[in-house]
């Protein structure tokens, strides 16, 4: 029986190749979507594409997959980076889970002044996104990076990659004409924490050459909300939307 279920394996994957699949793993495919022996289903490497395999072996001890042939080749996602405050529980995981499917490819938990949550786990971060990338598809998953103050970033930030960072003050030109103009392919896009960014912050943004102030709509939207509007308007305007 053929299934379209879709896991993440760590190892390279190559046609006629053999791997175990972990704990968790196995736990999903037995308790979640009931999968037997001989039934089919697809794996990404984060580097080969995506194969269909098949489950050979089941026992107590392990279960195996035989790779067979690639189903789709590896396709990096735009070089689109995701810059956000960590909030509470539940909104991050909402975060990571759709800068995942809207094709981040990197990551970046941001320290503000304002940032109101200290509870900042990369390895859920990493599970979140890994669970996105196999739900929707992609072949590659987004480098997730370690926390860091935004003056630390800003001070070492590559002045090629345009950082767009979201203006809850409404004083800044709307994304979309913004995108319009420039269509840099090596972009960022920030996002402040609940409270929004200090006045020193923005101060601060504002006097970067390389960073531009932008506006999503005429309403402040919840910093989750923002993410996504944000990561959005860009796939659509300078993204593989097109």
């Amino acid at each position: 029986m053929s299934k379209s279920f879709r896991l993440y394996i760590s190892e390279c994957l190559e046609p006629e190749k053999t791997l175990p699949l972990t704990d968790e793993q196995v736990h999903y495919l037995k308790n979640v979507v009931k999968y037997a022996p001989n039934d089919k289903l697809y794996c990404f490497d984060n580097k080969n594409g995506e194969f269909l395999c098949d489950i050979v072996e089941q026992n107590k001890k392990q279960t195996l997959i035989r790779v067979k042939e690639q189903t789709k080749p590896f396709s990096p996602c735009p070089d689109i980076w995701l810059l956000f405050c960590p909030l509470k529980k539940d909104k991050t995981d909402f975060v990571i889970e759709k800068a995942t499917e809207l094709g981040c490819r990197t990551i970046l938990p941001v320290i503000s002044q304002y940032t109101n949550c200290t509870s900042i786990k990369i390895e859920r971060y990493m599970a979140q996104s890994i669970e996105a990338a196999e739900q929707c598809r992609r072949t590659d998953l987004p480098l997730i990076e370690q926390p860091q103050k935004l003056t630390d970033i800003l001070k070492s930030w590559d002045s090629s990659r345009t950082l767009y960072f979201m203006d809850e003050t409404l004083e800044s030109a709307p994304f979309f004409d913004l995108l319009q103009q420039e269509k840099n392919h090596k972009t960022a896009i920030l996002i402040g924490p609940e409270g929004g960014f200090s006045e020193h912050e923005l101060t601060l943004l504002r006097t970067l050459p390389f960073a531009k102030g932008a506006m999503l709509g005429p309403r402040i939207l919840r910093a989750e909300t923002a993410v996504a509007a944000a990561l959005s308007c860009w796939q659509l305007i300078a993204g593989d939307w097109r």
